[in-house]
C-alpha cells in the first residue's frame, strides 16, 4: 500500500497536475494540505473520476486538508482536537491493512512566522495540542500513521541553509523540541529511518529560482508509530510534481507499507 502526502497550495489551481499525479502514480491514498477551499467548491467529480474516494475539511480561501482514497475508510473525523482559531487543519480516519486497525491522520500544521506575533503561539498551542491527542489516542489504538506538512524542519541536515533559518519558526529549537517530543512518545521519522543520511527535501520556494538551485527543505513528513514501523518498506520524496507547469512549492512524500 502507497500512501502519499501532498500540500497542493489550492487544489482547485492545482488539480489537472493532481489528475497527472494520480494516473501516474497512483498511490492508494493521497493525503492533501493547503486545499484552500471550502468543501462546496471542491473537485468532488474530477477526483472521483479516478476511483477514488473524497474526504474534505475543507476552508475558504486558506488551508483546508483532505484525504482521498481508492478503498472506503471509516471513522472519518475534523475535530479530534479543538482548534481555538477554528482553522481548518487536520483530518483522521481510519483503514484496516493486513487485519491491523490503523489510524490514519493528515495535519497542515501552522507556519507560525513571524515569530514575535500570536501566528507563533498559535503555532506552539496547535502542536501542543495535537501531541496530548495523540498520547490518547494511543490509548484506544497503537497503530498510527501521521503524514502531512508539519512546517517543522527537523535538523540542519534537513535544509539548504540552516544558519538563515536558526530564528524561523519552521527551525526554532523549542519548535524542533514539539517534534521530537511526538516522536519519542512511540514514533519514527519514517523518512529518516529508511534513509537516515539521504537528502530529502520536500519544499523549494517560488523564489530566487530556488528549485533550479536545490535550496530546499524537509518539511513534509509521515511519523509512524512503534508497532507498524517494520511495516514501512520504502519512504519516496517524489520530485515530479515540482517539475511541471504551474506546480504546488511542495512536492509529494509517499511511504509504502508492506
Amino acid at each position: 500500500m502507497i500512501i502519499s502526502s501532498w500540500n497542493v497550495n489550492s487544489v482547485r489551481a492545482r488539480i489537472e497536475n493532481i489528475k497527472e499525479y494520480l494516473k501516474k502514480f497512483s498511490p492508494d491514498i493521497l493525503m492533501m494540505q493547503e486545499i484552500k477551499t471550502p468543501n462546496e467548491t471542491y473537485p468532488f467529480d474530477d477526483i472521483k473520476s479516478l476511483k477514488y474516494e473524497n474526504y474534505v475539511f475543507g476552508q475558504k480561501s486558506y488551508n483546508g486538508v483532505a484525504i482521498i482514497s481508492k478503498k472506503k475508510l471509516s471513522n472519518i473525523q475534523n475535530d479530534i482536537f479543538k482548534d481555538k482559531n477554528k482553522q481548518s487543519r487536520i483530518i483522521s480516519a481510519d483503514l484496516i491493512i493486513q487485519k491491523k486497525n490503523i489510524t490514519i491522520i493528515n495535519i497542515y500544521t501552522p507556519n507560525g512566522n513571524p515569530v514575535d506575533t500570536e501566528k507563533y503561539t498559535y503555532k506552539l498551542y496547535w502542536l501542543d495540542s495535537l501531541i496530548k491527542k495523540v498520547k490518547n489516542l494511543s490509548k484506544l489504538n497503537q497503530n498510527i500513521v501521521i503524514g502531512g506538512d508539519f512546517n517543522i524542519i527537523p535538523s540542519p541536515n534537513d535544509v539548504h541553509d540552516p544558519k538563515s533559518y536558526e530564528n524561523d519558526a519552521l527551525f526554532r529549537l523549542e519548535i524542533r523540541k514539539k517534534l521530537r517530543e511526538l516522536i519519542n512518545f512511540g514514533f519514527h521519522d519514517a523518512y529518516r529511518f529508511i534513509h537516515p543520511e539521504k537528502e530529502g527535501y520536500t519544499f523549494w520556494d517560488y523564489t530566487s529560482g530556488a528549485w533550479q538551485k536545490n535550496n530546499g527543505m524537509r518539511i513534509d513528513h509521515f511519523l509512524v508509530s512503534n508497532s507498524l514501523i517494520n511495516h514501512v518498506k520504502d519512504v519516496k520524496i517524489n520530485k515530479f510534481p515540482r517539475s511541471r507547469q504551474k506546480p504546488s512549492d511542495h512536492t509529494p512524500i509517499e511511504i509504502e507499507l508492506a
